[in-house]
């Protein structure tokens, strides 16, 4: 990934918690203990770990008030994240906010930053405990996004994507994509209705426009170079890669469209592309199109 090495990096969007250790009583999973690939189904970009039933945060715990570590303090212009995955992770965080801020305003709204917690093994959030195997997401109890570094090593070796730093960038944009919902109330009931023209579909693909929507603007906020098409193309893979039917088919030999959660393959490279092609938040209104 390229990005502009004059930029400067604003390390107070990211909460470094990794090597702070396991916080909580552990992840609490109902419905018959799904496996590590199936439970990424379920989470995987955005789902609601509270939803899986039986998970409570630890009493007396304030999420996502963890303090950083000095590491990200390191991480200060275009070139650290050129050097380094947290610093490029940092730079996404600050690219993917500096688009939607000049967007709201852009209406007269004002747009509500919010933190990406960095953790490792497991932590604790306003949607439960999370562990590394659960992926990342947005936690709209307490709007902070939550991510395990080792999740990208993970979606090459476990859900067969190619990587690529835009890879990277498509899942921290498809998470801030959720919490602009949440600004906006389009999180209100999306949970519980699946299937694969339900709510929850509905909700994910819209997230994933979004993220097309901020690939078209990334290299206006000043931090990246203009993507090439090898980006793009890392980006449509990772989205493929987390398609319902293509892990489905993997992992259980067949594919339930009435179990989907997130889109098939097809509609998440189709709705991220629609994001790309439009470059228009306006063009994502998938809870009143044909998906």
């Amino acid at each position: 990934m390229s990005f502009n090495p004059n930029a400067s990096l604003d390390p107070s969007q990211v909460q470094d918690t990794r090597g702070s250790g396991s916080v909580g009583r552990g992840l609490a999973v109902g419905g018959g203990g799904l496996g590590l690939v199936l439970l990424l189904v379920y989470v995987l970009l955005g789902g609601n770990i509270g939803d899986l039933g039986g998970t409570t945060g630890a009493p007396g715990v304030q999420y996502g008030d963890q303090p950083n570590t000095t590491t990200l303090d390191t991480c200060r212009t275009g070139v650290d994240a050129n050097q380094r995955e947290d610093c490029r992770i940092l730079a996404f965080v600050n690219s993917v906010q500096a688009y939607w801020k000049d967007e709201f305003a852009r209406h007269g709204a004002q747009y509500e930053p919010t933190d990406t917690v960095l953790f490792s093994t497991q932590t604790d959030t306003g949607c439960g405990v999370a562990s590394t195997q659960v992926g990342p997401f947005y936690c709209p109890n307490d709007r902070l996004v939550y991510l395990d570094l080792g999740f990208f090593d993970e979606l090459r070796t476990r859900l067969g994507a190619n990587g690529g730093s835009l890879a990277q960038g498509y899942v921290i944009a498809h998470e801030y994509g959720h919490h602009v919902q949440d600004l906006l109330g389009d999180l209100s009931g999306s949970s519980g209705a699946r299937g694969a023209t339900g709510q929850s579909v509905r909700t994910e693909l819209q997230a994933d426009c979004y993220a097309g929507v901020w690939a078209n603007h990334a290299a206006s906020t000043g931090f990246l170079q203009p993507l090439t098409k090898a980006q793009i193309a890392d980006a449509l893979d990772a989205a493929a890669a987390v398609g319902d039917d293509r892990i489905q088919a993997e992992t259980q030999g067949q594919v339930t469209p009435e179990t989907w959660t997130h889109g098939s393959s097809a509609q998440r490279v189709h709705w991220f592309t629609v994001g790309y092609d439009g470059g228009n938040p306006d063009g994502c209104d998938t809870f009143n199109s044909s998906i």
